[in-house]
């Protein structure tokens, strides 16, 4: 992160950080680098760095030097997707043999990442639940090398204690990779807690346009962030251009947007409670949900994902994602717009039948930015 940026507040950063203004016209939007070559000036006399754009462009630049900044990290790096921007973490710090222990609730393609992908060169993998720093401990190997956690988690909202993980790691030795998705930099910093690497999609939350898809590594280490680095561009999956200004676009409007998201999530959550057709409501905002004491210590904000149990099993929930009307039924989240979508056939339907297996009768809502009354509305009607 840029010393000028270290004591802004988060809003300012998110504006200004990596936002030079263009030293040619003074266009204070960085410009669209729509090039995949450079004029080098001389053989090995490159203008700023920049030789070719797999390995650097400038409006890439601009959004990874904002995306160290927003999480206080040392190095950021952004990606076609966020499962791009796994894969280069994974093949980094992984070699054949090694094991990483991954949460109980694991997002459907990162669960398939590890199962499908990386499993077949010979790295292991067990699963813990990570709001449980012993059941975590107990997962350890002598061939363990990360610790990967979603909090919150995706879909079920699980909270795990990022502070409690990073003393366990530190002892083990291992890497704590926290993907920060749900919760934004906004939200939640990982690294001051003590995590080594942040992972996003930056699809969701900070694109926030559903009109993008990208994915970030920000390091807490310079020297990880190096090697990183070296990976992004022996493997090549970069973000382009166009997708960076548009991800950096989005991102100067991630605060006022999250506190939205969030009170507007927190209405929903109040109204699903007391709704007769539902059975359970998963939202760390709830002073009942199991990890709400973490959340707040650790977060600023509860986020704007709700999920929720109907009564009448798998068939009444895929009936209430159906009858939505105001809420778009679509995979994704993080967008201005309400979604609504049905885990077990959707999102996660790749964790079928294995331990990450989510209930038939679970509904995840994105909670857009829309008039709340208008979103209590809809979804009353597609509970009645």
């Amino acid at each position: 992160m840029s010393d000028e940026h270290t004591h802004q507040n988060f809003e300012t950063r998110a504006i200004h950080a990596g936002n030079t203004a263009d030293p040619l016209t003074g266009a204070v939007v960085p410009p669209i680098y729509q090039v995949s070559t450079y004029k080098q000036d001389g053989v090995g006399g490159l203008r700023g760095g920049y030789e070719y754009s797999r390995s650097a462009n400038p409006t890439r630049t601009a959004l990874e030097e904002n995306l160290a900044a927003l999480e206080g990290g040392r190095r950021g790096l952004a990606f076609a997707s966020g499962l791009a921007a796994e894969d280069c973490l994974l093949r980094a710090l992984l070699a054949p043999g090694d094991h990483v222990v991954i949460p109980d609730d694991a997002y459907g393609g990162t669960f398939r990442l590890f199962a499908k992908v990386v499993s077949r060169w010979g790295v292991d993998w067990s699963v813990a639940d990570t709001s449980d720093p012993a059941a975590v401990r107990a997962a350890l190997t002598d061939r363990t090398k990360a610790i990967w956690v979603e909090t919150p988690s995706n879909p079920l909202l699980g909270i795990t204690d990022i502070a409690a993980l990073a003393d366990v790691s530190r002892t083990a030795g291992v890497k704590l990779v926290v993907d920060n998705t749900f919760a934004s930099p906004y939200l939640q910093q990982p690294l001051a807690l003590g995590a080594d690497v942040v992972v996003h999609s930056l699809t969701k939350y900070m694109g926030g346009h559903s009109d993008v898809v990208g994915g970030a590594l920000v390091t807490a280490d310079e020297a990880l962030g190096e090697e990183l680095a070296y990976h992004q561009n022996a493997m090549g999956a970069v973000a382009g251009p166009f997708d960076s200004w548009i991800v950096l676009r989005g991102i100067k409007t991630l605060a006022v947007r999250m506190d939205r998201h969030c009170a507007n999530a927190e209405r929903v959550a109040e109204m699903l409670t007391q709704h007769p057709k539902v059975t359970q409501v998963l939202y760390p905002g709830l002073p009942e949900h199991p990890g709400h004491e973490v959340a707040a210590k650790q977060m600023r904000g509860f986020g704007g994902m709700v999920s929720f149990r109907v009564a009448g099993g798998e068939e009444a929930a895929v009936a209430v994602c159906d009858r939505a009307k105001l809420f778009t039924l679509g995979e994704s989240l993080g967008g201005v717009e309400s979604l609504i979508e049905h885990p077990g056939r959707m999102t996660h339907a790749s964790v079928a039948g294995s331990a990450l297996e989510v209930p038939g009768d679970l509904v995840r809502l994105s909670v857009g930015i829309e008039n709340v009354d208008d979103l209590l509305a809809d979804l009353r009607q597609a509970l009645a």
